[in-house]
């Protein structure tokens, strides 16, 4: 039995699998067929948007898209493991994941999940750092944000972010990678925008809505509001951008 509620993806097409996780109570399992050949790019994005606690692969064959999301940063972290035969534990050791068998995975399909899946951020200590009040380096990293200056806003949260050991530390980083994807833009580089969308969706995840003053839910809306409207110019048309959507961050410096 799973103590914690669990988000899966699964890319596997054994019945006896897919019946196993539907099984499982306190897990949603998003399972599809993944043909070996499936486009690497299409899925970093699913699985940066999804952010599972765990990835299982079902191993028959040679899986380039698998190398692809274990390398990306934007999914790299996410915990995965496989099933399959023996003769797929060459591949499973080449992308550094755990093999099961099925007969493994069918009897120990809980216990398995319980160990890999990734565990949620400690959301009450992530809680109390939030109610501090926001140091002076981060604010001036929101001050430059906020005036358009997003390559110092990097610079400066970088500098909050290494100082900083806490998870509070990844609310400095999802800012930091924001004002660089907003810096791409304005540079007019759209595949470069795109990929810190995607890495920062991973420390978005666990921020609750309003951390350290900061209006954690309105940025996820303005950022998700410049991403629909970046993909739908498309590369070509990136000069046409509406510079209006790169919206200042709400924030107060009083304590949260």
């Amino acid at each position: 039995m799973l103590e914690r509620p669990v988000t899966l993806f699964a890319a596997v097409r054994d019945p006896l699998v897919r019946q196993a996780l539907a099984m499982l109570p306190n897990l949603t399992a998003h399972v599809q067929d993944v043909p070996s050949d499936a486009n690497g790019d299409a899925l970093v994005a699913r699985l940066a948007e999804l952010q599972p606690n765990l990835i299982l692969v079902e191993l028959d064959a040679e899986t380039p898209w698998l190398m692809r999301v274990r390398s990306d940063p934007a999914t790299r972290r996410l915990p995965t493991v496989a099933i399959g035969p023996e003769a797929a534990a060459a591949h499973a050791n080449a992308v550094h994941i755990p093999l099961y068998s099925p007969e493994q995975f069918l009897r120990d399909a809980a216990a398995i999940v319980r160990l890999h899946a990734r565990a949620a951020a400690n959301a009450q200590a992530l809680a109390a750092q939030c109610a501090e009040p926001l140091p002076p380096l981060v604010q001036r990293g929101l001050q430059e944000f906020n005036r358009g200056a997003y390559y110092e806003c990097h610079e400066t949260l970088e500098e909050a972010w290494m100082h900083e050991t806490r998870p509070i530390r990844d609310l400095y980083r999802v800012i930091l990678q924001i004002s660089v994807a907003y810096y791409h833009i304005l540079r007019g580089n759209y595949n470069g925008a795109q990929k810190m969308f995607l890495r920062a969706m991973q420390w978005f995840a666990p921020l609750p809505d309003q951390c350290m003053g900061i209006d954690v839910a309105a940025l996820r809306a303005d950022v998700a509001a410049v991403r629909l409207h970046l993909q739908a110019l498309g590369a070509a048309n990136i000069a046409q951008f509406d510079r209006s959507l790169l919206k200042p961050i709400r924030y107060s410096s009083e304590r949260a």
